[in-house]
């Protein structure tokens, strides 16, 4: 085998010599043998793919996945892999992932994330090993607080895809409950107000903006509790309610079997106060999930505003035989396709793509407003500016949220005014 071996070589060798004499013969030179090494761009996708918010995770995660399929993970020359980071929903679980994503898997960029508390964490990652996380929801103040604390360091973590709670969120509840009591749809006895919340870095933000804000037009808060993500007995925590006079009861929970749990608990001691449920919405079978409990809950949610939206829609659901939600579906294809339109024009701009292009585009041309996203989903315009990041900004035409009410299966826009479809009922 040796001798074959050798004499096929020798004779591959004078042979290769005869072509190379001919071509100089003739004048010619000839072509270099050249390869080309395929480029690639790493992005690390985190999410709660396991864990108490694991549907959200899923729900996302599949958003995220049709974005790049419809461009075939090819980003001008280069080829996308996506590296799923789980973040469990706990920060310091997280941060080990973000960690060894970085570390292992080499990842240039980050994407997408749901809780703020992870986030604060994540943040600490991402500034020590300068990677451009992009387009995130854990909407917590306090992620805005810490970016402030050294806006350069924490540069990294600058675009979230939702504002903090004190921008938009709770007024608008407000806004809802007051023009309804100011147009006598209802009649509260007491203005007495239970507050339960998880025990999260969102948790304590969202519960903080309602106290707030509903102490400023007249609302006594008679209770107010936090509890653990993961929580599925609320019994001791409602059963006061029996002896209370409540007439309003605020709740968000990013669990998903804990939200589920705490509505039907709710439902089931036969109070009548109203109740503004905040994410109920976040899981698109959420009246598979809470039937006759979701009736007359309130909810703040994104809504399919363009025809693009719809179409992922009825997609999504093809796709995956589950409904989407227009927030951890929605809003992560938003995400990923916000992303991808990003990632085209720092090639365009620099002729590369890693952690540097894509960083200073983000500095250059995203938070200066110049660069905005009109292909949402779920917003007509996603649009940031030096005074609101890490947000984005919050006005008509560009990042806006309707309260719903949820009624028979149905969901119903009560505000604002110009897409509103009916009055708000009480239960």
């Amino acid at each position: 085998m040796r001798t074959i071996g050798t004499k096929f070589f020798l004779y591959y060798l004078l042979a290769l010599l005869l072509l190379l004499v001919t071509s100089c013969s003739l004048g010619q030179t000839p072509e270099p043998i050249t390869t080309t090494e395929e480029k690639v761009l790493k992005i690390g996708v985190m999410g709660p793919f396991t864990g108490p918010s694991a549907l959200t995770g899923e729900l996302s995660k599949n958003a995220i996945i049709m974005a790049f399929e419809s461009i075939d993970y090819q980003i001008a020359d280069y080829k996308v892999e996506l590296v799923w980071i789980d973040s469990k929903s706990e920060p310091n679980e997280a941060a080990i992932a973000y960690r060894k994503a970085v570390t292992d898997d080499k990842i240039q960029a980050g994407l997408w994330n749901w809780h703020s508390s992870v986030a604060v964490g994540v943040m600490e990652i991402t500034a020590e090993y300068k990677i451009p996380h992009f387009f995130t929801v854990g909407s917590s103040e306090l992620v805005n607080q810490k970016v402030n604390t050294n806006p350069e360091k924490y540069s990294y973590w600058n675009f979230k895809l939702m504002p903090a709670p004190n921008k938009y969120r709770i007024a608008n509840y407000v806004t809802v409950i007051e023009s309804a009591i100011a147009d006598g749809l209802w009649q509260p006895t007491g203005k007495r107000v239970a507050i339960y919340m998880e025990d999260s870095d969102f948790g304590h933000s969202i519960g903080s903006a309602f106290r707030k804000d509903l102490k400023n037009v007249g609302w006594t808060i008679a209770v107010e509790d936090y509890f653990a993500l993961d929580r599925t007995d609320f019994q001791t925590i409602l059963d006061p309610l029996k002896k209370e006079e409540i007439d309003l009861i605020c709740v968000a929970i990013t669990g998903d079997n804990s939200r589920v749990a705490f509505l039907k608990q709710l439902k089931s001691i036969d109070v009548k106060p109203l109740v503004i449920a905040n994410g109920v919405g976040w899981s698109g079978n959420w009246y598979e999930l809470l039937g006759d409990s979701s009736n007359y809950l309130l909810d703040q949610i994104p809504d399919w505003v363009t025809a693009e939206g719809r179409v992922f829609a009825r997609e999504f659901e093809a796709r995956w035989n589950i409904t989407p939600s227009p927030m951890s579906s929605g809003a992560a294809y938003d995400a990923a396709n916000f992303f991808i339109e990003v990632a085209e024009a720092t090639h365009e701009q620099y002729g590369e793509l890693n952690s540097e292009t894509l960083y200073k585009f983000g500095q250059e041309q995203i938070q200066t407003g110049k660069f905005i996203y009109t292909g949402g989903a779920t917003q007509p315009a996603y649009k940031y500016m030096l005074d609101t990041v890490p947000d984005p900004v919050v006005a008509k035409g560009y990042y806006t949220n309707f309260v719903v009410q949820y009624i028979d299966g149905k969901k119903v826009i009560v505000w604002p005014d110009e897409f509103k479809q009916a009055d708000l009922h009480h239960p």
